[in-house]
């Protein structure tokens, strides 16, 4: 395999791997030291949307991490990005309105963040049949 495939493939098993020890961080956090705020708020469901769509697509990206040691195309890198970016749009955005009700207006954001998740997804797909 190519070393550009292996480079690819490492770092989005890398960044995965990261990112769902941050989704079981933030997720114990706000099940335990922030309950009571985000239930006072009223943002206790959006706290655990955004941690669940983290963490299934820190699932997705450690798919695509797999799929990069078998497949060598750009899409599945492209796709890895769209994963990551929506995590960051997405599910940060949520986190955000949650701790920092003053930033609402961030929220939006977020219908971004559900974007990049789908274009991951279709990407995804893309890239598998493309070989």
């Amino acid at each position: 395999m190519p070393d550009s495939v292996n480079k690819d493939a490492k770092r989005t098993l890398i960044v995965a791997s990261v990112f769902g020890a941050l989704a079981v961080g933030i997720g114990a956090f706000g099940a335990h030291s922030l309950k009571a705020h985000l239930l006072e708020i009223g943002r206790f469901d959006t706290f655990e949307t955004a941690v669940r769509y983290h963490f299934y697509h820190t699932f997705a990206l450690l798919v695509v991490g797999l799929l990069q040691l078998r497949f060598n195309n750009k899409y599945l890198s492209w796709s890895a990005t769209c994963f990551l970016a929506g995590i960051l749009l997405f599910s940060g955005s949520l986190y955000t309105l949650c701790l920092a009700p003053s930033l609402a207006y961030l929220g939006i954001i977020t219908p971004f963040g559900g974007l990049f998740f789908i274009a991951g997804w279709l990407i995804t797909a893309f890239g598998v049949s493309r070989q």
